[in-house]
């Protein structure tokens, strides 16, 4: 996400911090540069002039240009401009009041709402609350069967809606089921259309009158650019909508839906969409969007992620193993499988600051089918072979490969990887972290 954005203001960054003292025509060129940059990211025109605006009264400061470091100012000015932006802190969703309590989904057909239904109802289960899934959308041919089998595979309950049912009597029934089911929190799937039409405003807004809603989120393709700003603002004038949700950032290069909506409608971004899986769904922070838009990485996110998948007696048992040096294959495998969890590896190299704009890791591809490979591998060895890799001959390894539908050669490099981390740690714990540094560094 963002990809096209980071590397252009990027390009521009790197001709300010060139320059010992900056003048006003350094600025003036430098924010000609910024404002295409937006403009080409899709970002609203209007936001685009009031942004470079503000960027402009500020950095034309004296305290700027007189500073030791005044490239590097501007860039903290740009930072600080797009977090406002994009509303300055994540907002949390709205879910006070007597339970259960209803989560209302809105958006067009397309948007991705039942995926996003499941994806929300997996991250409230993480918070401690107990969702429950209500499919409102009697329309859209196997809408109702695809909400089930999502809710099926995340594991959370769905109310077993009907085509003839009315949607509004869906919604009110679905709350006493709720209640019955010991469930809190009402995750309603709507139906959307091709385009916004009055019949289909007029049963949101019955919807929401007959089950009064915590909080309305709009769900969004963020790869549709401005058209996603335009839908905000209809779905806003019509429910009063609190929020937004994002989809498919993953696969948007531009940006400029995120940089807009705030401005353009008033109303927050609370979720962004990246990935497929039931877990890809992110708050959304604006400071940390700006980071990652200004090539600074995410550290608060990556930390998070990390969190989430790491279980603290296994780490613990972890570090004690590696002490010993009884770190097996089967535990490489285990660690791996946490790490894939956490999503793309791609991705997580973007968030750690300083990472995912060096040269050595920017046009990093990093294949995710090569985790999947090796998990195949470990998978076909015994379980004496995984706690004992130096019994693993030629015949052996032949066998692993045919088992794991590779070759010798992607077993035997495996292996050579896995040895050498291990003599890594042997010398690690015999000379401490400076001579494991001085083996690694190349200085």
């Amino acid at each position: 996400m963002f990809e096209n954005l980071s590397d252009k203001l990027d390009s521009v960054f790197k001709k300010l911090k060139g320059h010992g003292k900056l003048t006003e025509k350094n600025i003036e060129d430098g924010l000609k540069e910024v404002r295409i940059a937006l403009l080409e990211a899709d970002v609203h025109y209007r936001v685009v002039k009031n942004l470079v605006a503000d960027i402009r009264e500020r950095s034309l400061g004296k305290e700027v240009l007189a500073s030791l470091t005044p490239g590097q100012q501007v860039i903290k000015i740009v930072n600080e401009a797009l977090t406002t932006l994009m509303g300055s802190a994540h907002e949390e969703l709205t879910l006070k009041g007597h339970p259960p309590v209803a989560i209302m989904l809105a958006g067009l057909q397309g948007s991705g709402k039942t995926t996003t239904a499941g994806k929300l109802a997996v991250y409230l289960r993480k918070t401690g609350r107990k969702p429950y899934l209500v499919p409102a959308d009697v329309y859209r041919p196997a809408a109702i069967d695809q909400l089930i089998k999502v809710g099926g595979q995340v594991g959370v309950p769905v109310f077993p809606s009907r085509t003839e049912m009315n949607p509004v009597d869906i919604c009110r029934e679905a709350q006493d089921a709720a209640q019955k089911e010991g469930c809190d929190t009402l995750i309603l799937d709507t139906a959307g259309r091709l385009h916004i039409d009055a019949d289909l405003m007029a049963e949101l807004v019955r919807i929401k009158e007959a089950v009064k809603p915590t909080d309305i989120l709009l769900v969004a393709d963020a790869m549709t650019g401005q058209d996603a700003v335009n839908i905000a603002k209809s779905f806003d004038d019509a429910l009063d909508i609190g929020g937004v949700i994002l989809t498919k950032m993953d696969g948007d290069a531009r940006g400029g839906a995120a940089l807009s909506i705030k401005a353009v409608t008033g109303k927050p971004i609370k979720f962004i969409g990246t990935g497929e899986k039931a877990s890809a769904l992110e708050p959304f922070h604006p400071e940390r969007m700006a980071s990652r838009i200004l090539g600074m990485g995410d550290a608060l996110s990556f930390i998070e992620k990390a969190q989430e998948m790491v279980d603290e007696k296994k780490a613990i048992e972890l570090e004690k193993k590696l002490r010993k040096n009884q770190f097996t294959l089967e535990d490489f495998k285990e660690q791996m499988v946490s790490i894939r969890k956490m999503g793309s590896i791609g991705d997580l190299i973007k968030m750690i600051p300083g990472v995912g704009t060096s040269k050595h890791f920017k046009n990093l591809d990093v294949d995710d089918k090569e985790l999947t490979k090796i998990e195949a591998i470990i998978n076909s060895m015994t379980q004496k072979e995984r706690i004992d890799y130096t019994i693993i001959n030629g015949s052996r390894r032949k066998r692993i490969a045919d088992g794991s539908g590779t070759k010798v050669q992607d077993v035997n490099q495996l292996l050579k990887n896995y040895s050498q981390v291990m003599k890594m740690m042997k010398k690690f714990n015999k000379g401490g972290l400076r001579s494991l540094g001085r083996k690694l560094l190349p200085f």
